[in-house]
């Protein structure tokens, strides 16, 4: 989930594609993952900022790569401008310091105490939809969310030692995700989501650069191999977005919600195959908490559209 900001794509649904849908979507975990690994794993030689810049300038190339491959893109003329242009650029100062406060966390805590937290991100969408959609949210999807917080803080502790401004970093990341998620709603319906993207990756770059040059500047890279690191870090993160744009065309996003949260077991292993990371006693069972809360929040909204 973390990381993941494409807005809502222009509906070509094909049932017949659900599975190969479903295989992408669940692609782009497996490489968001891969992301935020290597991430974790350079967090002691580089600032989250200087791993949030590295990630957008490499991710523009993906980035690109959707945006070309956009149907409906190249159907309305290939335009690179648009009338709410200064909303997609303030969507990419959200991504900025969603980013930040992520990476940031990932070099703190265990990377699947880290992940999964930030899968509160469902539930702040749907807070969220009130005020800046005006939509209405019922009691069963309160219920979700209420539910979803309460695995959330009994992850994090409050009032224990392990309840810091480690803990609380994922929770604003996943704040600041939600509301770059529920403004892609905000445009016009004709713009096409990667172009939408586009502005917020180049937006991100911007802010992430400036961010690096008020924590200090860019360090130097200390080994060979890190400069192919962080070019991986731009390049799973950018090819993980491309995948759920191609997922998304497929079929409805309410299809794939579900299948998100197999990114919170995919997370626990890849913690522990990679940096022996068992957090059992911080994640569970918090976590489940959460993935009820989420798969509540799907299932209220499937209901509202049939």
């Amino acid at each position: 989930m973390a990381d993941n900001t494409t807005a809502p794509l222009e509906a070509t649904t094909r049932k017949d594609n659900l599975i190969l849908a479903v295989a992408l979507s669940l692609l782009a975990l497996v490489l968001f993952d891969a992301m935020g690994l290597i991430i974790k794993y350079l967090s002691p030689r580089y600032a989250a900022a200087e791993l949030s810049a590295y990630r957008n300038f490499f991710g523009i190339f993906p980035s690109v790569i959707a945006l070309w491959s956009s149907r409906a893109w190249h159907q309305s003329g290939r335009p690179l401008k648009m009338r709410q242009w200064k909303l997609g650029l303030m969507r990419g100062v959200f991504v900025t310091f969603a980013q930040f406060l992520y990476y940031f966390s990932l070099g703190k805590l265990a990377f699947a105490t880290a992940t999964t937290i930030t899968y509160t991100n469902a539930f702040f969408l749907t807070a969220l939809a009130v005020p800046i959609l005006g939509e209405k949210v019922g009691w069963a999807r309160w219920s979700a969310v209420l539910i979803g917080f309460s695995g959330v803080i009994w992850i994090m502790k409050p009032g224990s030692d392990s309840f810091t401004v480690n803990a609380i970093a994922p929770v604003g990341a996943a704040f600041l995700y939600a509301i770059a998620g529920v403004t892609a709603r905000l445009f016009d319906p004709e713009v096409p989501s990667p172009l939408i993207n586009l502005y917020s990756v180049v937006s991100a770059l911007v802010g992430s650069l400036v961010l690096v040059a008020v924590v200090g500047g860019f360090s130097p890279i200390e080994r060979a191999q890190d400069f192919f690191w962080v070019i991986g870090i731009g390049m799973f993160g950018g090819t993980a977005v491309l995948c759920l744009v191609v997922s998304y065309r497929m079929t409805e996003q309410s299809n794939l919600a579900p299948f998100s949260y197999f990114g919170i077991p995919i997370a626990f292993v890849a913690g522990w195959l990679v940096f022996d990371e068992a957090p059992w006693g911080d994640l569970f069972p918090g976590a489940l908490l959460i993935v009820v809360g989420g798969l509540l929040v799907v299932w209220r909204e499937r209901r509202l559209k049939r």
